[in-house]
């Protein structure tokens, strides 16, 4: 049977005693009724995977024994998806949380031109992909980027690899396929309106390569799956 899995980004691997944040100690002890000698399993979000026994507790906190602790290497693809916001709210929160299972390495809401939620409540998006990577019993947490401008993502030359999925009817497109290529990605993903003929143009000024992601035009959220499940595979 596994352990329990709990998310503790300030876990301090000199100190062999560990209080759990309020929040991780109110599910052990209240939801999960766990008790003095039981064990868990905490990571950092960064690689960082400790295995514990709980040594206190009570109605708000709870102290651990940090028993054994391994770093694990980043071994997915490192992929970052650029994405704007949807309108509805829980569109983007179940698009993020299942890019987060299949293994994003980075996400940042995109402001565009057609953009039409520029106000996202980012704690809320972050405790989501806190969720998932915990569900998936993940060591990594995909890094969240607050709403960025279009034009400073695309003038950013960080990555190797540079792809923009549009509803542009351009022959010079192609279809976005899996690879082995261990060079760094990212796909911009446009909003419900696409993108403008002048966001186009700027991202192929800046030598992103325009892909199809078939033949029938996604809404923003099954775009973003499709294009995450293609560059991580």
């Amino acid at each position: 049977m596994q352990l329990p899995y709990f998310y503790e980004p300030n876990i301090d691997t000199a100190i062999r005693q560990f209080s759990l944040s309020e929040t991780s100690a109110k599910h052990a002890v209240q939801v999960l009724r766990m008790k003095t000698g039981e064990r868990l399993q905490l990571t950092d979000g960064n690689g960082l995977l400790a295995t514990a026994t709980i040594i206190s507790s009570g109605k708000k906190n709870c102290v651990v024994q940090i028993d054994a602790t391994e770093n694990f290497p980043y071994m997915n693809k490192n992929i970052c998806l650029a994405v704007s916001p949807t309108k509805n709210n829980a569109r983007l929160e179940w698009l993020l949380e299942k890019v987060t299972e299949i293994g994003m390495r980075k996400i940042i809401l995109l402001n565009c031109e057609r953009t039409e939620k520029t106000n996202v409540k980012y704690e809320r998006l972050h405790n989501i992909l806190v969720s998932a990577m915990q569900q998936s019993r993940q060591v990594y947490l995909p890094e969240l980027i607050a709403p960025t401008a279009f034009e400073q993502v695309v003038q950013e030359n960080i990555y190797e690899e540079k792809y923009m999925a549009h509803c542009v009817d351009n022959e010079q497109k192609t279809g976005l396929k899996t690879t082995d290529s261990a060079k760094s990605k990212i796909i911009l993903i446009g909003p419900e309106g696409d993108f403008t003929k002048e966001e186009i143009q700027l991202a192929l000024d800046n030598k992103f390569q325009p892909v199809s992601l078939g033949n029938t035009r996604l809404r923003t959220e099954t775009a973003g799956i499709v294009a995450a499940t293609l560059l991580t595979m």
